[in-house]
């Protein structure tokens, strides 16, 4: 179902509340915009098979913008907000977007795009007043008429998920077939697992360009429940909204709850959540005493998941399970686990090795043919890089990430990305980037650094990289401290050992007060 087959029973029913302004999008107004933009989305030439990008804070028109793709055969990529100007262009080239979408707020960074570069744009549309090189998306949308086009079919999204290279990469899967108003086979599992339903009031905390998200946001409105959006997280509003909107649903990261714990138990106390039935959260490994004091909290509604935004497969774990098996991530929901050795024979219970996936979803890297290879085995299996075990009973537990991945806040971070710009700077000999603790995000980035002159004035060498980094990347991947050596660990054959500086920056860690 979509947003047609709910105006046409609840019209006045409120698809989107935006959380801090309190605008109200209703399932009418959602219909009918979407049916606009899917309109213009033919007129500029953009047929079944296509694909559109936008780039946008979490605001009123972000969701009427997904569905004019989803019911229009259209891949739609979703960018990063935070991305440099270089950064977006790099996504908008991959993914051939042939009509983009941005906001008012983001203009500085789209206006710094090259788009001489990009001629498959034909088309730029910008939300709450145009610059110049953009056409005002409510003028431009306002011109098509509110009704369906005549050939809706089934769009999908495209999201951007970082490889080991550094270059992000774009999961691309085949459009789902029929039509967009049928029911959708992987929304429909959601009622049985989450208890989605009509009527229920999903909470979104995080960004809405992130994979989980966009996700669980469109499936709610599938199933015909309000979506309130949260401008920007915030622990005690977030607590409030769940009272004052009678939140059903939810979806969090990890960092998310730490600072929910960190809540006065005073506020803690005041507000009512007795509505909240499902608690969904991923994107990282939780700490086991942060889960702990979260069921605590709140009761046996925290439900953990496995997956990638390839959809190659999945794992799932209730609170009461979780409480039995801490630490565990569940036992697969959609295809199968594997543990494979280095030599890609299976492993047994509780022995360490790569996670793969059969019987789930296919996909490729689009535009990356090599990428895809290097993700699957024979005999139908897939990888997202991850590394854990399998207890006796099937349980899977992770132990590593995607190799020397950071996770920060529930955002992937690639060190290989910000090593190439760090390197190009004059006074940098070598470079490794990689994670350590950090308590409110779980991960930050730290850069070692030798430079090409053993005798520079470290602490202004610093400043400068950081200010260099700032320039060519989005600042959550900058690093957030600098150090300097002599020398890095490097083996025979040139490659960085970067473990080494891993588990050294570890141990400080674990021996510092």
């Amino acid at each position: 179902m979509y947003p047609a087959t709910h105006a046409a029973a609840h019209p006045d029913r409120p698809a989107v509340v935006m959380a801090t302004s309190g605008e109200v999008i209703t399932y009418r107004d959602l219909d009918e915009r979407s049916n606009r933009l899917a309109h213009l989305l033919r007129a500029a030439g953009l047929e079944r098979g296509d694909h559109m990008a936008l780039s946008m804070e979490n605001q009123p028109r972000f969701m009427e913008v997904v569905w004019a793709a989803l019911r229009s055969g259209i891949y739609i990529t979703a960018v990063n907000s935070h991305l440099t100007a270089p950064e977006l262009a790099y996504i908008l080239d991959d993914c051939g977007a042939k009509l983009f979408v941005t906001s008012r707020q983001l203009a500085d960074t789209a206006t710094a795009v090259d788009w001489t570069e990009l001629p498959a744009v034909t088309t730029r549309l910008m939300v709450d007043g145009a610059t110049e090189g953009f056409e005002p998306y409510e003028v431009e949308v306002g011109r098509h008429p509110a009704e369906p086009v005549g050939d809706e079919s089934n769009g999908v999204t495209m999201l951007y998920s970082s490889g080991t290279t550094g270059r992000p990469k774009g999961v691309l899967r085949k459009l789902p077939k029929g039509h967009p108003g049928e029911e959708d086979p992987r929304a429909a599992v959601l009622g049985p697992v989450y208890g989605f339903r009509d009527a229920m009031v999903y909470l979104s905390p995080a960004p809405m360009y992130h994979a989980a998200p966009l996700g669980f946001s469109v499936n709610a409105q599938r199933h015909g429940g309000t979506v309130v959006i949260m401008e920007r997280f915030d622990p005690v509003h977030a607590l409030e909204l769940i009272e004052r909107h009678r939140v059903t649903h939810s979806q969090w990261v990890p960092t998310m709850f730490v600072r929910l714990l960190r809540v006065s138990d005073d506020d803690k106390a005041r507000f009512d959540l007795s509505s909240h039935e499902v608690a969904i959260h991923a994107a990282a490994p939780c700490p086991v005493p942060v889960k702990q004091q979260m069921i605590e909290w709140w009761g046996s509604i925290l439900y953990e998941y496995y997956a990638g935004t390839e959809g190659n497969g999945s794992t799932a774990i209730t609170s009461e399970e979780w409480l039995l098996r801490p630490g565990s991530v569940g036992r697969p929901r959609a295809g199968k686990v594997h543990i494979l050795g280095p030599d890609g024979v299976e492993l047994g219970p509780r022995e360490e090795g790569a996670i793969y996936f059969s019987g789930g979803g296919k996909f490729e890297y689009h535009n990356a043919p090599e990428k895809t290879a290097e993700a699957r085995m024979p005999g139908g299996l897939s990888t997202l890089g991850d590394v854990g075990y399998l207890d006796e009973d099937g349980w899977l537990f992770l132990t590593d990430r995607k190799a020397h991945m950071i996770i920060s806040g529930g955002v992937n971070i690639y060190p290989r990305e910000v090593e190439d710009v760090l390197i190009q700077h004059p006074a940098v000999a070598d470079v490794a980037v990689f994670g350590i603790p950090n308590e409110d995000f779980g991960e930050e980035v730290k850069a070692v650094v030798q430079p090409l002159d053993p005798d520079v004035d470290t602490e202004q060498l610093a400043r400068e990289l950081q200010a260099f980094t700032h320039e060519h990347l989005a600042g959550y991947k900058c690093p957030r401290s600098i150090d300097f050596r002599d020398e890095l660990p490097r083996l025979p054959t040139g490659k960085l050992y970067k473990r080494v500086l891993v588990e050294e920056y570890k141990q400080m860690a674990q021996s510092s007060p």
